[in-house]
């Protein structure tokens, strides 16, 4: 009997997407996180002003960080603002924070953000991701490989 597919993060509007990261890294596992925020930057974050282009996460000390993700200050936060690169405390269970810890201390591999979201309740999430970098063959094949499928689903458009 095949095992139920887990259902997808349930995405209401997102503020952050890091693009470059499915390109640049091999996606083994994909987690849901949430983030401790301080006043202004929830502000932030809903008026869409955010980048996560160079950040990844640590496990450091039992718990998970996200670093150098941007929120810029808020325009109207005047001396209550947030700081723009703080590392930024990833809300997971123990369990998912040990097997990220073993993941990236054993096997080489990097936690990356893929996307900073708003969920149904209006929290704020962090995709994150369990990843593996690719070296310039793998992605060379990794093209190769999306171009072919992209004209085969073409080809088979045109043939009916």
């Amino acid at each position: 009997m095949a095992r139920p597919k887990p259902s997808p993060f349930d995405k209401l509007k997102t503020v952050a997407e890091n693009r470059r990261a499915r390109f640049d890294y091999s996606i083994e596992d994909k987690y849901e996180a949430g983030i401790a925020l301080q006043g202004t930057e929830v502000k932030a974050l809903r008026a869409g002003e955010a980048s996560i282009a160079e950040s990844y996460a640590e496990v450091h000390d039992g718990e998970v960080y996200l670093v150098n993700a941007n929120i810029p200050e808020f325009s109207h936060g005047n001396r209550f603002n947030h700081e723009p690169r703080r590392p930024r405390k990833l809300l997971l269970h123990e369990r998912e924070i040990a097997r990220l810890l073993g993941a990236t201390e054993r096997k080489g591999m990097t936690l990356v953000p893929l996307s900073i979201y708003f969920n149904r309740q209006g929290r704020a999430k962090v995709e994150l991701a369990l990843a593996k970098g690719r070296q310039a063959q793998d992605k060379r094949e990794y093209v190769k490989d999306r171009e072919w499928q992209r004209d085969k689903a073409r080809i088979m458009r045109e043939r009916g």
